[in-house]
């Protein structure tokens, strides 16, 4: 067996032949502290981050100094959430976020609850969306952030950020959303969104992993959450990964250049894979909104049989694919994601993530469909539940 298809793109992705071949300077040649601007390969390091900066900062239509370099998505949500709630507790310590967050959000939430903060998680519907209603109602006097995430990881939700950032705004509180799975996927605006925070991630784009960024809107008042040397503009402490903010930069880049025919090649191969297991299997349920979900996006549960055994025979057959957040994958918990849009747990139980890239085919697709068709049938046939059934 020789076939080969990656469908776990929300995982990570694979880094671009034109990303590592411009990150290989900045390991070798251009090998200078960016912080030692007195002699010419320091100042060399230095300007290829400007350059990083510019390029990402003018794709969510920020200012250059409003970015901030980080290690990755949950350094950024740490940062955001755990530097405004400090940096703003004279004024209120209540948080508002959802049921749905990544745990690098629900974690740092529950950690600032040992220092006396309150946190309120929205629920979502069948589809994982938000009510705008529930919002406004949980909104107190002492409130001081609300943190939704663009789009979800798992599920591919995407939330009416630009209606929660104007009612953030509107309530004069600040709003940080965790973009790390919309940055490909959808094309972003910060100020047209209303947007004070937000995190992103390299490796989600075809970048390396161990970089991503905060956009930081001026006049926001925080924390910092690393301290040391005066990097990031005395913002974030520690000597810059140059050849990573390189990278980061060149795959953005490259995701700008190609943002819309990528996205159009990737939304036919998504609607193809949905319509072919809606039509074959009979018993499944799709996850997350019809139209309002990422572009890459496809999450069904198998009524009946455990994701854990697709994936195994899936993996037998060349392709690769999850039973949801990557970083979840060792928990024999079902998805809190899949809970909260109202699964029960036997269901929830039984999902399966795929992921689609830009060098997805639609001979891919069908294979995937072909042997999606085989497994299910083949693991019904030994499911005591289904025989129930």
């Amino acid at each position: 067996m020789n076939k080969k298809i990656y469908l776990d793109n929300a995982a990570t992705t694979i880094v671009k032949k034109e990303v590592v071949d411009e990150m290989i300077k900045y390991l070798g040649e251009y090998y200078g502290n960016p912080s030692s601007g007195i002699y010419e390969i320091g100042r060399i390091s230095k300007d290829a981050i400007t350059n990083a900066r510019q390029i990402i900062s003018s794709f969510i239509n920020a200012d250059e100094n409003e970015l901030y370099f980080t290690s990755g998505g949950t350094e950024s949500d740490n940062w955001a959430i755990k530097g405004v709630a400090f940096a703003n507790q004279e004024k209120g310590k209540h948080i508002i976020t959802t049921k749905i967050e990544h745990h690098a959000v629900l974690h740092t939430c529950e950690y600032l609850k040992k220092f006396g903060f309150d946190i309120t998680y929205l629920n979502v519907d069948k589809y994982g969306m938000v009510d705008l209603e529930e919002l406004k109602n949980s909104i107190r006097p002492d409130t001081i952030l609300i943190s939704v995430m663009f789009a979800n990881n798992e599920i591919g939700t995407i939330q009416p950020i630009e209606e929660i950032g104007k009612i953030a705004k509107e309530h004069k509180i600040l709003f940080h959303t965790d973009a790390v799975q919309a940055l490909g996927g959808v094309r972003i605006d910060v100020k047209k969104l209303n947007i004070d925070l937000m995190s992103m991630s390299s490796h989600k784009v075809h970048g390396p992993k161990g970089i991503g960024a905060m956009y930081l809107r001026k006049g926001v008042k925080i924390d910092n959450f690393m301290h040391g040397g005066a990097q990031e503009r005395k913002r974030r402490a520690g000597t810059e990964s140059v050849q990573n903010i390189v990278g980061f930069g060149k795959a953005v880049e490259l995701l700008n250049k190609d943002f819309e025919k990528s996205n159009e090649h990737i939304i036919a191969l998504r609607d193809r894979l949905i319509n072919g297991i809606q039509s074959n299997i009979e018993d499944v349920v799709l996850n997350g909104h019809l139209t309002k979900r990422l572009s890459n996006n496809v999450n069904f549960s198998y009524k009946y049989i455990e994701g854990e055994s697709i994936l195994l025979w899936l993996d037998m057959d060349g392709i690769s694919a999850s039973s949801g957040s990557a970083c979840t994958s060792g928990s024999l918990d079902p998805s809190h994601v899949l809970l909260a849009t109202g699964l029960d747990h036997g269901t929830s139980h039984g999902s399966i993530r795929f992921t689609i890239g830009d060098d997805t085919t639609e001979e891919d697709i069908d294979y995937v469909i072909q042997k999606m068709i085989e497994i299910v049938q083949k693991l019904r046939n030994m499911s005591p539940l289904y025989k129930k059934h």
